[in-house]
């Protein structure tokens, strides 16, 4: 199995890269920091041996380091079993009080990454004639809420790009999966004076994610929505 997570060196990226990983997975990674990489790969040396790791440093707003990932990856592999496009960035705001750039910023990372890197590697899954494209969208995704700002727009835009990727790809035997999770466990939480059960586990949703890889090849899971069994904060 091959599959590939975008901004998987921590969190929820991460959590999922584990769980795959538990499954004998090969995985491919990218992040913007390229001492993260080879903390991960060394990680993942040391915890699951036979499992082949690929990784390079992107830029995920650049659409030219977005495009040199993919090819990257086509070079080395020759089919895809899955994707999931992860990678994303939270700057709380105001549309009306928030920095000029906030809109561009969060679209570019949380929207356009998603839509250029899955672009250029449907031609696996397309001549295979299989695949499963995971988007981590949000509850943001859904309603709007204070200081949810740019943020908002783009989870919103994201999960409409997976309705209309599942519409065009189901007849392909290609499957699409947005998922959205509420207040999860990462390094945009850290410091918060909170219950460690006020929050969801990372592993939470890399859970919805596998068990929605494993369905059979007749079902798919559209939609999962996850989130803090208190409710969102």
């Amino acid at each position: 199995m091959k599959v590939i997570i975008t901004g998987a060196t921590k969190g929820i990226g991460r959590a999922i890269a584990e769980a795959f990983a538990k499954q004998g997975a090969d995985i491919a990674i990218n992040s913007r920091t390229a001492a993260d990489l080879d903390q991960f790969t060394a990680d993942f040396a040391k915890a699951y041996p036979n499992v082949k790791v690929l990784s390079k440093a992107t830029d995920m707003r650049n659409k030219a380091e977005v495009l040199a990932f993919a090819d990257y990856i086509k070079s080395q592999w020759g089919t895809i079993d899955v994707l999931v496009n992860n990678a994303g960035v939270f700057i709380p705001g105001e549309l009306s009080k928030e920095e000029d750039g906030m809109l561009e910023q969060m679209v570019e990372t949380n929207l356009y990454s998603a839509y250029h890197l899955t672009r250029a590697l449907l031609p696996l899954m397309h001549a295979h004639k299989k695949g499963h494209i995971f988007n981590i969208c949000s509850i943001a995704s859904l309603i709007a809420y204070p200081n949810g700002g740019s943020y908002s727009i783009s989870k919103f835009a994201l999960l409409g790009f997976s309705k209309v990727l599942r519409e065009e790809l189901k007849e392909k035997s290609i499957k699409v999966t947005a998922i959205l999770p509420g207040a999860t466990w990462s390094a945009s939480w850290e410091g918060v004076d909170l219950p460690k059960s006020r929050l969801m586990q990372a592993e939470d949703i890399a859970s919805a994610v596998l068990g929605a890889y494993q369905m059979g090849p007749s079902a798919v899971v559209e939609e999962v929505v996850v989130r803090p069994l208190l409710g969102d904060l």
